[in-house]
């Protein structure tokens, strides 16, 4: 069992605590899929709640221990989906939530945040700017801040997805997205500890690389920009205690082209019935680039969010 910031016993047990409109999530094997890309696939579908994410079985665990503790209010930067679990959890257990968002977001994330009871902030500039005004906001008002990745909970609650695949496998390979870490490292410490021979691969946009360089050079990378379609994945500076726990989890990182997620988008749509966010397609995309690795193996992808811009999609899928 890899030895990182994650309990298994705790996963375990906050399926005891998160909202079971989060928990076991559809998986089925996807034949049309299958006939495009030459390898037996399995789509765990994280859109079929409420804030079409994962985030909310992370969240659920934050507001919880919220709640338990007589903490009333908290304070996140988010790229959007962590926002509106949040705003969620949050509302549902009585505690005030703000939340922290660049004002280039996209507008269906940032009014389904305002929709749940949150109260928003927009800054000018990306996400790790939003990062910091939240911090400083936590600070000021002296409430907690919620940080995605480096908050075990947020690790926890998505590793609760792993529980369901090993459950619902085997699998040779899993696909996973790469942003902060949260969902790499709580699926991969599972896997790890559970079905070490599944190869858990994390899949980043290459314009968007700063968590897969860190992975490859085992220290952390930054970057000066973060420019991906994929914003839900598009950090500038990884966290060291959430690269750490990556570097005893994942058995490789991988970089793929903006026209390869657009692909992936586009055979989620067409094959699977499926509109999903740039960073749900990812998964797919590395398939795309590298067919040979994949053929005729049973790989998992998860399918992380569903939070589009109609407009931004329709331009990127070209009708």
């Amino acid at each position: 069992m890899p030895e990182t910031r994650l309990d298994l016993d705790r996963i375990r047990a906050a399926r005891r605590v998160i909202d079971p409109v989060f928990l076991d999530s559809p998986r089925y094997r996807c034949e049309p899929l299958e006939r495009e890309l030459g390898c037996r696939v399995s789509v765990k579908l994280e859109t079929a709640n409420p804030v079409r994410s994962f985030k909310g079985r992370g969240t659920e665990l934050v507001a919880h221990g919220l709640a338990e503790r007589g903490e009333r209010a908290a304070v996140c930067a988010s790229a959007g989906n962590l926002g509106q679990a949040l705003a969620l959890s949050g509302r549902a257990r009585g505690i005030d939530v703000t939340v922290v968002a660049s004002r280039s977001a996209p507008a269906a994330k940032l009014e389904r945040i305002r929709a749940f009871g949150a109260r928003l902030e927009l800054v000018d500039g990306d996400f790790e700017l939003a990062r910091s005004r939240a911090a400083d906001l936590a600070r000021e008002r002296g409430v907690r801040l919620v940080e995605d990745s480096l908050d075990v909970e947020t690790c926890e609650g998505a590793a609760t997805i792993g529980l369901e695949l090993v459950e619902s496998g085997p699998f040779d390979a899993v696909l996973i997205a790469l942003g902060g870490g949260a969902l790499a490292t709580g699926v991969g410490h599972v896997l790890k500890s559970l079905a070490p021979g599944t190869e858990v691969i994390t899949v980043q946009p290459e314009r968007a690389p700063a968590m897969t360089r860190s992975w490859r050079a085992r220290r952390v990378v930054t970057t000066d920009s973060a420019d991906t379609i994929a914003d839900g994945v598009a950090g500038r500076f990884p966290i060291p205690e959430v690269l750490d726990d990556l570097l005893l989890v994942a058995d490789d990182a991988v970089l793929v082209r903006e026209t390869s997620i657009i692909a992936g988008m586009r055979l989620f749509l067409e094959q699977a019935g499926l509109v999903v966010e740039p960073s749900a397609a990812l998964g797919l995309a590395a398939v795309l680039e590298d067919r040979e690795r994949f053929a005729g193996r049973h790989v998992a992808t998860i399918v992380c969010g569903g939070n589009v811009d109609l407009a931004a999609y329709r331009g990127w899928l070209g009708f």
